[in-house]
Order: structure tokens, then sequence, then C-alpha cells
């Protein structure tokens, strides 16, 4: 865990740069009001608000409580459990940050894998104590020869270690593939979306919660799928018999890694009245995110909350009234029995602690994500501001003569192979200014480029140094950075190729990428 620490902390320490456009771009050309505005944003409220229920959801073991009883309901086959793995971790990294995501599942996974080695060495020990006996049996018969056949003690160790890869490699791919369905999922969504309100601020909302999710989401399923086909196929090898479970030994694997799931389950005891309340609250803002504006009908947005073309309630409305209700929701159900209460009930307060109170919300929420955020945004509108953005994309009309579909994946690829060694926040802010203007200069929808780059930025899947979930598994020794590089190259492919037939497809239609929009035309000033 050495690595993984050194990693947040150089982190906590690089974002301290994202103020300094606070003290550096007003002694060059904007206003200090202009700057500092850019920290507080709509954008930033959303994300802030999305980090407060993810804290909450935290602080009381809900996404431990349901990654553990879907593991249950998966199965402990390896191939079932790797898929289970994954299925949990890309959820829940949909909702609270990919780090906490990895950070919780990753000492899952070593569990069941310390308890499915020791199980399996004590049947292999049984099985040879077996084996002596019936060879002793079988030399006392004249004439009768006995073979026994079976994978080699280094052969077994090799599938072990590869089993141990593949586990640990699953969870921070899953977390970094997850995040990516939702907007509020990981930084480079939520800086597309302030993008798009600064650059294009007439494009009339185009980039919600429920059209970024309705185009996401079914890019996430597939990319989990052909994730789990090839880690299955480098480290499994497909073999049926293996992946699945036959034999004793495997049987009891299984049974083995059923267990400790089962254990930690119990500890976690019956639901209680704070994580019920918990749920409610996540349910009712995903609701209230979906049913706001979803674009094929009215949304409640359209009762009282529009006026001409102004609309005064956003994603970051919905999520900062869901985060104060966190604050007020009791976390234990409320005594009315005034008349039969004992005198120290009679003492403590009527109405129970909230769900979350702001101690815990200071210590918990990642405050220095929100300035990342914000210094990005300020950067932006500097170079927006100076003209640097636009003068950069004049730089390259020449590619009017390319196809669309070409630059979308040269450009796509070229983030992908920026992210593995810069931080993907700081690559999509540097870059979507630029690849707008360039966008609007050649006569291509902005969206065609901005959303295949923004999904992009999020593969880190090469280096251990990428992203904090890959440092989190490499730091438990199972990995080389060879194992990663070589995993990540072709999980680099995927991806990129996944996010290129989506957004040749169905997000054509959610988006309306074949025409050039009138918002495209005015940018801010």
């Amino acid at each position: 865990m050495a690595s993984a620490l050194s990693y947040v902390s150089k982190f906590k320490s690089f974002v301290i740069l994202f103020v300094t456009p606070i003290l550096l771009l007003p002694l060059i050309i904007l206003m200090p009001a202009k700057v500092c505005v850019q920290y507080m944003k709509d954008t930033n409220m959303l994300f802030l608000g999305g980090l407060i229920v993810a804290v909450a959801v935290e602080h009381w073991n809900l996404h431990k409580r349901i990654a553990l009883r879907t593991l249950l309901w998966v199965g402990a086959k390896p191939a079932q459990l790797m898929l289970g793995f994954m299925g949990v971790t890309a959820f829940l990294s949909m909702w609270i940050s990919n780090t906490a995501t990895t950070a919780m599942m990753v000492p899952l996974v070593e569990a069941v894998l310390r308890q499915m080695e020791a199980m399996s060495a004590a049947t292999e020990a049984s099985l040879g104590a077996l084996e002596l006996t019936d060879k002793g049996k079988a030399g006392e018969l004249p004439g009768s020869q006995a073979h026994f056949e079976g994978p080699s003690v280094r052969q077994r160790e090799v599938d072990r270690k590869n089993i141990c890869k593949a586990m640990t490699l699953c969870v921070c791919y899953a977390a970094s593939i997850g995040g990516t369905a939702t907007l509020t999922g990981t930084g480079p969504n939520v800086v597309l979306l302030g993008q798009m309100q600064e650059l294009f601020p007439d494009s009339k909302d185009v980039v919600n919660f429920a059209s970024w999710f309705g185009f996401a989401f079914p890019n996430m399923l597939i990319m989990l799928l052909l994730s789990w086909l090839w880690l299955r196929f480098i480290y499994m090898r497909f073999n049926i018999k293996e992946s699945w479970g036959c034999g004793l030994e495997k049987r009891s694997e299984e049974k083995a890694a059923r267990e400790v799931l089962w254990a930690e389950y119990r500890k976690l005891g019956p639901l209680s009245f704070a994580e019920v309340n918990v749920l409610l609250c996540f349910f009712l803002l995903v609701g209230l995110w979906f049913s706001r504006d979803p674009g094929f009908m009215p949304g409640w947005l359209s009762i009282a909350w529009v006026e001409g073309k102004t609309k005064y309630a956003s994603d970051a409305t919905v999520a900062i009234f869901v985060a104060i209700l966190l604050f007020i929701v009791p976390s234990q159900k409320p005594k009315f029995n005034f008349c039969s209460q004992t005198e120290e009930e009679r003492k403590t307060p009527f109405y129970p602690p909230p769900l979350l109170n702001w101690k815990v919300a200071q210590e918990k929420v990642p405050w220095g994500i929100v300035l990342l955020l914000g210094g990005g945004f300020a950067l932006a509108k500097g170079c927006e501001a100076s003209g640097l953005s636009e003068w950069m994309g004049s730089q390259m009309e020449p590619l009017h003569a390319v196809s669309p579909a070409a630059i979308t994946l040269i450009l796509s690829t070229l983030i992908a192979v920026l992210t593995e060694c810069t931080s993907n926040v700081a690559t999509t802010t540097l870059f979507l200014p630029i690849f707008a203007s360039m966008s609007r200069s050649i006569g291509l929808n902005p969206l065609y480029i901005m959303i295949p780059c923004t999904l992009t930025s999020s593969f880190a899947f090469m280096l251990p140094v990428a992203t904090p979930p890959n440092a989190i598994v490499f730091s438990y020794g199972h990995l080389k950075v060879s194992d990663m590089m070589k995993t990540g190259l072709i999980m680099n492919v995927i991806g990129i190729t996944c996010v290129f037939l989506a957004i040749n497809t169905w997000g054509r239609v959610i988006f309306d990428l074949d025409s050039f929009p009138d918002w495209a035309n005015v940018t801010a000033h």
C-alpha cells in the first residue's frame, strides 16, 4: 500500500497548482471575478453534491452490503466470481469515486484469494496422501501398474498466480470503465459538461444526466463484457473445465470463497434504518435526475422551473437538494412513546442524529477534486479569452480533408496515450476547448469529437501510476509492470473501439451528430 499512498499524496500536492490561476490569470488577461467564479460553477456544485451522496453511502457501508450481496448471488466459481467483481465495481464507481470503490473491493478480492489458496493447499495434501496409499495397494497386485497423471505442481502455481492477476486487474479496470457511465462518475465527464456550458451556452442542456447515461451506459456494459473475455483469455485460457470449476479441488475453492463472502456479509448485520434512508435518498437523486428533462417527454422541470429559454433548475440543483436532505433525514427511528420513557431516555434529544454531519463530510469529501475542476475551468477560460484555443483550433483546419470518423479515431487514440502519463482531468481540460474550436472551424458537430475524447481520457489501463485504482491494485504485489502493460494495451484498443462504434451508432441519434448545430455557431464572451 506504500506506493498507493505515495501516489495519492503526490496527487494532493499537485492539486495546489490548480489554485494558481486565481493569482496568475488576473496578471495576464482576466479580471479576478471572472477567474474566481470558475471555482464555483454549476458543474462544480453538481460534482460536489454527487460526492456528498457518495460519502453517505460509504459512511453507512451500504456499498459493501451491495457488493457482498451481489457476489453471493453471482456464484463463487472463478470466472463467475471475476464477472461479479467487475459488475459490482463498475456499478459502485458510477456513483462513488473510483479510488474509494477500488480501495473497498481489493481487500475483499484478497481475502477470497487467500481462502481459496489455503483450501486448495489442503485439498492437494489430502489427494497426495490418497495417491500414495493407492500406489502402495496397486504395487501389491502382480502384473498391475497404476499411472497417476495430472498437472504439475509448477503449472498449478502458475495457474494460481494468473487467477490472482486476473482478479485484481478486473477491479481497477472495472472501476475506470464504470465511472464513464454517469456524468458525476469521473472528473472528465464533469469537465465536458462544464466546457459545454462555458463554450456553448446556447446548447440547451443537450448534455445532461439522462442523455449521457443513455449513451455511456450501454458502452460501459459492452466494454465490461469484452474486458472480462479478454482477462479470461489471457489468464484463464478459456478452459471451461478450469474456469467454471470441475473436480474436488475446484469445489473446495468455491466453498472457501463463498464462506469468506458470507462471513463478511454477516459482519454487517441486518439492514439498518440509516441504510434504508440512504438508499431512499439515492433512489430519489437518480429518479429526479432522469425525470428532470428526459427529452422524449416533458419532465418535472417544465412544471414551474422554465421561463422562455431560461431553466431555473439543473442537475446540480437536484444533487445539492438531496445532499442537504442527508443532513436532515434521521439515522435512527424517532421515539414517540413519551409516557413510557425512562428518565435517561428523556434526557436524549427527541430528533435522532442525521445521516451525515459536517464533521464527516469535511473529512471524507475530496475537496481537492473540486479545486482541481475549478482550476481546470479557469485555465480553459484563460485559453478562450486570450484566443489561444481559437488559434490552435484554426491550425487544424487542414483536417477538413480527413473524414470525421478518422478524426475522431485519431484524436481518441491521442488522448488515450496521453492519459497514461497525465491526469485525466488535466488532459480533458486542456484539449476539449481546442477540439471544440477545431470542430467549429471545419463545420463538424463539436460533440462528435469531445465525447469520444472525454471517454477515452478515463482509459488509463497500462501503467500503475496512470490512475489511483491502478496504483492500489499494484501495491498488493500480484502484478508486474509488464503484466499491466501487455493487458492494458489490448484494454485500450477495446475501449477506443467501443467508443468509436458507440458514437457512430446510437450516439448519432441521441446527440443528433449528423448536422452542425446552431448552438455551435456562437461561443461565450
